[in-house]
């Protein structure tokens, strides 16, 4: 039987288990990525290892996320970030390089490679036919120390392209229709890989904006063919004896496989406030528009840009909308401005803000109160933009230009103009003066690596104790994601800094949580949170089980845990459960006293536990499927506590 792409690169990877869907795999990590919003923590991680250099082929520390210095915070990490890549041997890309997944892309991926980053949008290299996997920050502190990377074995689903798109429609629709299809939840476990004969037309650019929002669907990463499309991209960027082909063979087995054919699609929108929201852009009616931001890992090549260029050339933008582009790369903005379109884009009176991740993760440009904003980027949790009630929308560029001329949500095929065509140079203009080379030929041992008054030890826990008795601090509902657990935006300036975080645990829900919390954990109790489905949805921050554990968090119960937030979890000695029957949730509320006796034995011998509700005088089971290195991690209190017994 032949393979899909997919069990190709994994069983080229495989250091223990075997190619079975749900089985735990250990496969080899080739290269790694971590952003300075969860980098700074994964470091520290890893110093704690005690590991002289790092042992993949290639890491990379990208400074993208909080690069507005307001206060010492951010420039002190980054200062740490730049001497620890000194010291241990890894690439640093500087403030104002750009996003770390474009740049990789551009830069520094391979076909055939597995990549770990610490973001959750790392299954962007799937665009160029490697296995690119986020996760939490310690998961990839320990590949950066030679180990390897453990988890389910997915199943596979072939999704087909067929045909061609019209115009004014882009990528940006064909993964809003995929979002449609399969929606944010119950895609665990899953690779999407992509074939068809619509790829012959879909560069690797806009393979990536699939990609990376593949991972809104929950789904371990998606995956393309490396081929004729892959070469002429390397080549562009002059790499393309980086290029080797893989595709799928034609007697593979997939679990599922659907077809979309391009040539049905509409320009669609995702509404607020979750990314499978979605509807036609004519469907939502001639709203008016205050914000428009182009720009974040999902839209912001250079195609992407040019193209909007071209539509507003000869145009202003409409006096009630505040318009904002983020080139996704210094090569992005830089061939932009060689090419005259960064000239149409400061003419139509765009603002250009610094190739990063800004916008996207709340750090700057929070829309207006009840503000109506239309963002290209990938994520429009409510309060993600920094306006707890602003209303974001995600769409294409296309439909983003549209309404910064009409002021209003526009179907781009309503402008009454041709779509235009934008050619991709055959060979960018190349700056890597932004990219710092770690010197191999020398001794880094005596380099000192900086550490401001911010940053402080990855902080250690307890062995999980004998029996669970806590309370319920919390119950919440159904999708509830890192964001709403520990926010961005302003708040990652404490990434660094466990204790000060800690304070803005469930901030977004609760805003008297933290004390209720540390009070339980003063008194000697354990915390538990109770949730729906797909808890823990969205980024990889690892600050989201990190807290917790903190706070003294030893049990999460929901209906569904998303896969890098329950990988978190037991990372740091916390117990990801799932109900087994749904209306123990609604039977179980807040303030409730919660016991599971001789917890550690049961955790051992059984997949399912009994829980006590001492409140209400009854009990419920839940289950876990966890590993027996998963279970040796959770014993031990953590992954750390392993790696120190």
């Amino acid at each position: 039987m032949g393979k899909t792409i997919s069990e190709k690169i994994i069983a080229a990877h495989l250091v223990s288990g075997k190619f079975m869907p749900g089985e735990e795999i250990g496969t080899r990590i080739d290269q790694t990525l971590t952003q300075d919003a969860t980098g700074t923590m994964a470091y520290l991680q890893f110093e704690s290892l005690n590991i002289p250099k790092v042992m993949t082929e290639l890491s990379v520390s990208y400074i993208d996320h909080n690069t507005t210095q307001i206060g010492f915070e951010n420039a002190d990490d980054h200062r740490y970030l730049q001497t620890v890549a000194q010291r241990y041997g890894i690439y640093l890309s500087r403030a104002g390089n750009g996003i770390c997944h474009q740049i990789h892309l551009e830069r520094f991926g391979k076909p055939g490679k597995t990549l770990l980053g610490s973001d959750s949008h790392t299954p962007t290299g799937g665009a160029l036919g490697m296995i690119a996997i986020g996760a939490g920050g310690l998961d990839v502190a320990l590949a950066m120390a030679g180990e390897p990377f453990y988890f389910a074995c997915p199943r596979i689903i072939r999704i087909n392209l067929v045909g061609k798109l019209p115009p004014w429609i882009s990528a940006k629709d064909i993964v809003l229709k995929i979002l449609q299809t399969f929606t944010t939840k119950g895609n665990h476990g899953y690779i999407f890989e992509f074939g068809g004969d619509g790829l012959s037309i879909l560069s690797v650019p806009e393979r990536a904006t699939i990609a990376n929002m593949g991972a809104e669907c929950g789904v371990t990463t998606s995956v393309f063919p490396s081929d004729e499309m892959t070469r002429i991209f390397l080549k562009s960027q002059k790499r393309e004896d980086d290029w080797r082909e893989i595709k799928a063979d034609p007697d593979a087995r997939y679990e599922r496989t659907l077809d979309i054919d391009l040539a049905e699609l509409v320009p669609l929108t995702a509404r607020p406030h979750s990314p499978d929201n979605v509807c036609a852009v004519r469907d939502i009616g001639e709203i008016e528009v205050d914000q428009v931001c182009i720009g974040s890992c999902t839209n912001s090549s250079y195609k992407d840009l040019a193209t909007v260029a071209k539509i507003l050339r000869g145009k202003v933008v409409h006096p009630g909308v505040s318009f904002v582009v983020a080139p996704g790369s210094q090569q992005v903005l830089e061939n932009l401005a060689k090419d005259g379109y960064l000239s149409d884009l400061l003419h139509s009176g765009a603002r250009i803000m610094e190739s990063a991740c800004g916008f996207c993760i709340g750090n700057s440009q929070s829309p207006r109160t009840k503000g109506i904003s239309l963002r290209t980027s990938n994520r429009n949790f409510l309060g993600r933009s920094g306006t707890i009630d602003a209303e974001v929308y995600l769409v294409s560029p296309e439909t983003a230009a549209a309404a910064v001329i009409t002021g209003r949500f526009t179907d781009p095929r309503d402008l009454g103009i041709d779509h235009p065509e934008v050619t991709i140079p055959e060979e960018f203009h190349i700056n890597d003066s932004l990219i710092v080379t770690p010197d191999k030929t020398k001794d880094s041992s005596s380099i000192d690596v900086y550490r401001g008054p911010n940053i402080g030890p990855p902080p250690r826990n307890d062995p999980f104790p004998e029996t669970i008795g806590g309370i319920v601090t919390i119950k919440v509902g159904d999708k509830i994601t890192t964001d709403h657990i520990i926010p961005a935006g302003e708040r990652m300036k404490y990434r660094s800094n466990i204790p000060k975080y800690s304070e803005y645990f469930f901030e977004l829900l609760d805003s008297t949580f933290y004390k209720r919390a540390k009070k339980v954990k003063d008194e000697g109790k354990h915390n538990i949170i109770i949730a729906g489905h797909s808890y823990g949805q969205g980024s990889s921050r690892e600050h989201a089980a990190l807290c917790p554990m903190y706070l003294g968090v030893k049990m999460v119960m929901a209906k569904s845990i998303e896969r890098i937030h329950s990988a978190n979890l037991i990372n740091f000695g916390i117990l990801p459960v799932i109900f087994n029957d749904e209306e123990d949730y609604e039977k179980t509320s807040p303030g409730d006293i919660l016991e599971i006796p001789d917890v550690r034995r049961v955790l051992i011998e059984k997949e399912e536990i009994s829980v006590r509700n001492v409140s209400r005088d009854r009990s419920f089971k839940v289950s876990h499927n966890l590993s027996a290195r998963q279970k040796n991690i959770l014993l031990a209190g953590g992954a750390l506590n392993l790696k120190f017994t």
